[in-house]
């Protein structure tokens, strides 16, 4: 089969190989999926240029989607032709989606309505289901108001039309027009420009004064800060799936604990297989209804991937980058 992989770290034009690999075949519980579609999130990038190799070679992305084309043992026949989404393909494995055929336990491929497009499914992994479990941990949102930063990139945009669709009021972040636009599409009533509006006073603002229910954040190294700002109500609630700068970070100990601040962080790979399965059944009711809209930044042929990597690190990506395979 056509693969992309890479032995090493490194910038992209350097390290990834393009070529023939062996055809997978699916071990028990597995299906094998001929992939139509590989999503490139910011992560996978992170992971070739820095993240030390688990395996000697690996095939990157984590998310993608096509169609079930054989299964192992213990899997019934039905699965085979249906149409799936995939996860976390490269997460503690060397076998991401960047070929054409991956082996996967079955339960991590699940099916895709047939309303929405292969590239649209690629768009789902990472970002939708931070989004989804974001949106769980913030609790009952009917009547609430949410502050999400970064409303314009993926799982922001995901959030946002999310925390609407609970019946939340939303603020959003973002850093240029284009993403302005995206956060106001997927519904959030107000947007702040983060490098020309102070974000902490806006919110009070716009808040007269209470502050938000709840913030979902994509960078806490960045965003921490707010708390001292009182931008989150006592009892509310502050979920973080990532920051930009890990290790030790100051944090406001005296807000949370006087506040009675809930601090919620998860990584995505890593949920428990229930907590899992719960975020899988709500988004895939939101995707039968057609209740959500998906963002394909720009698509690249398989063979182009280097310049797909290129694309993502630059910055410039509204929403995720497709493969076509």
């Amino acid at each position: 089969m056509k693969a992309v992989w890479y032995v090493r770290n490194g910038a992209a034009r350097e390290v990834l190989e393009y070529g023939e690999l062996p055809d997978p075949e699916p071990g028990i519980g597995e299906v094998r999926v001929k992939l139509h579609a590989s999503g490139i999130n910011p992560s996978d990038v992170k992971f070739r240029l820095r993240r030390p190799l688990d395996f000697e070679q690996i095939v990157p992305h984590s998310d993608g989607a096509g169609t079930i084309d054989y299964v192992g043992p213990g899997v019934g026949s039905h699965r085979v032709g249906q149409r799936v989404w995939v996860w976390n393909a490269q997460w503690r494995r060397p076998w991401g989606t960047a070929c054409e055929y991956v082996v996967l336990p079955e339960a991590q491929a699940v099916p895709l309505p047939d309303a929405m497009s292969f590239e649209q499914g690629a768009c789902l992994g990472i970002p939708a289901l931070t989004a989804v479990r974001s949106i769980q941990l913030a609790g009952s949102l009917a009547g609430k108001t949410v502050l999400v930063t970064g409303a314009g990139s993926a799982v922001g945009h995901y959030a946002t039309q999310m925390a609407v669709l609970e019946g939340a009021r939303v603020i959003g972040t973002a850093g240029s027009g284009a993403r302005r636009e995206d956060a106001e599409q997927a519904g959030a009533f107000s947007v702040i420009d983060y490098k020309q509006t102070a974000v902490g006073p806006r919110v009070l603002e716009l808040t007269q004064g209470a502050g938000v229910d709840a913030v979902i954040d994509m960078d806490f190294s960045s965003t921490a800060a707010l708390l001292s700002e009182n931008v989150l109500k006592a009892h509310g609630v502050y979920i973080c799936y990532g920051s930009n700068t890990t290790g030790i970070l100051p944090v406001d100990l005296k807000t949370l604990l006087w506040r009675s601040i809930d601090l919620r962080c998860f990584l995505v790979y890593d949920l428990l297989p229930d907590d899992r399965a719960a975020c899988i059944e709500k988004l895939s009711g939101w995707l039968e209804q057609g209740r959500l809209q998906h963002r394909v930044a720009k698509t690249f042929r398989l063979r182009q991937t280097v310049a797909a990597h290129e694309f993502v690190e630059s910055g410039s990506k509204r929403g995720t980058v497709v493969l076509r395979i």
